[in-house]
Parts: structure tokens; C-alpha cells; sequence
């Protein structure tokens, strides 16, 4: 799999969510500053509201922004059957014959894409799967507990 085209998708999705969140603190803002919100009496919170709305969607914009600039600088590589995982890695994982396949990457964990008909999760080295994951070698076992259910996986493939 082409990891510099995975990453620009990943770098794809991650704008398009940043103009989301852009255009959702613009309309927080307004709504926020809008002359029909200004609180009638001590009890009325919605403009108050509207700017703490406005200010968590332009901390998750940053956030994001954030996200974008650390996959831009990030250096792919491929990994031979015999290196231990680390940031960057594409990792496929089995359990019980379903393939899952994961994306270590530096930010932006839980981001979703598909990749060559494939869905691809990007996990942060700071995620319970990610800190399992690291310095694991392709045939390792390990045990996780997703969802509340432990399970053995096995590393099938580290790209």
C-alpha cells in the first residue's frame, strides 16, 4: 500500500474537518453576539452558551490544525517483516480470521479512511491499542481488551 497517498487522504479528511469547524464557530460566534441573545435577566445563558459552543469548536480547529501540520512532516518508510512498530507503521492485525487494519500516526487518532478498499483507523502511540502496539514485531501475539472484551490478535503484517 502507497503510504504517502494514505496519508495525504488522511490529510484530505482532516481539512475538510477543519472547514467544519470553522464554519461551526463562525456560526456559534454569530449566534453568540447576535442582539436577540443578549441575557434578559440573570438566569438567561444563551449567548453565554453560544461563545463557550464558539470557543470549544475554535480549540477543536486548532486542534486540528495541529493534526495536519504533524502529518505533513511525517517521513513514511516501509518496514521489513523484522522491525519493531513505531510511529508511521501501517499494521494489520488478526483476530479470530477478521483483518483490522491501523495507522500509527502522530495525531488525529480515530480518524477513519479508506485506503485501496480498505478501512484504515488512525491510532495515536498515546492509545491503549497504540501503546500495546509499539516495539511489537510482525507474527507477535498480543492480548487486548476492546470494548470491554479481551482477545488475542496477532500481528499478520507491519508496513
Amino acid at each position: 500500500m502507497n503510504k504517502r497517498a494514505l496519508i495525504k487522504k488522511i490529510i484530505g479528511q482532516l481539512k475538510a474537518e477543519l472547514e467544519g469547524y470553522f464554519r461551526a464557530a463562525q456560526a456559534a460566534h454569530a449566534e453568540a453576539t447576535h442582539e436577540q441573545n443578549k441575557a434578559e435577566n440573570k438566569y438567561d445563558t444563551r449567548g453565554l452558551e453560544a461563545s463557550y459552543l464558539a470557543r470549544g469548536q475554535s480549540r477543536q480547529a486548532e486542534e486540528t490544525k495541529v493534526a495536519i501540520a504533524a502529518f505533513e512532516k511525517l517521513e513514511t518508510r516501509k518496514f521489513g517483516p523484522g522491525e519493531r512498530i513505531e510511529l508511521g507503521a501501517l499494521v494489520e492485525l488478526e483476530q479470530k480470521g477478521e483483518r483490522l487494519a491501523y495507522f500509527l500516526g502522530p495525531k488525529a487518532g480515530g480518524t477513519e479512511v479508506v485506503q485501496d478498499g480498505r478501512e484504515i483507523l488512525v491510532i495515536t502511540a498515546q492509545s491503549p491499542l497504540g501503546e500495546q502496539l509499539l516495539g511489537k514485531k510482525q507474527g507477535d501475539q498480543l492480548q487486548l481488551t476492546l470494548g470491554g472484551v479481551r482477545d488475542q490478535y496477532r500481528v499478520v503484517l507491519v508496513q
